[in-house]
């Protein structure tokens, strides 16, 4: 049997910029276990779909993510991705709190993506 992971490849990728905004596609493929193509994709589809922005840092691009959206799967509208990544990030960290690794999300949408951690409420 193969293996297989309760987290979609688009869940784990947004995991990956969550911990670190300033992520190489590169790095996102590695750690999720596919391509950089794959990885350009997704994170494409995440910055369409409004729950990733991407922007320019030099010859870099640095991602925020807009953690007041909520889930796209119609039973869960009354969460919002921020609540989700605090959950699974603390759950990575083993006993740390939910949010542990994840810094205080902000109260507005235009924090600027310099700042760590790079979520947004």
């Amino acid at each position: 049997m193969e293996g297989w992971s309760f987290l979609t490849k688009h869940g784990r990728v947004l995991l990956c910029i969550a911990d670190d905004p300033g992520v190489r596609l590169r790095d996102i493929a590695a750690s999720v276990g596919i391509t950089e193509r794959s990885a350009y994709g997704i994170v494409t589809d995440l910055a369409a779909a409004g729950y990733a922005v991407k922007q320019k840092h030099g010859r870099r691009n640095r991602y925020q993510i807009q953690a007041h959206l909520p889930l796209p799967e119609p039973a869960s509208r009354q969460l919002a991705i921020g609540e989700v990544l605090a959950l699974l990030a603390g759950a990575t960290a083993g006993s740390q709190p939910a949010g542990g690794n994840l810094p205080e999300a902000s109260t507005t949408p235009d924090t600027p993506a310099n700042e760590p951690g790079g979520i947004c409420a």
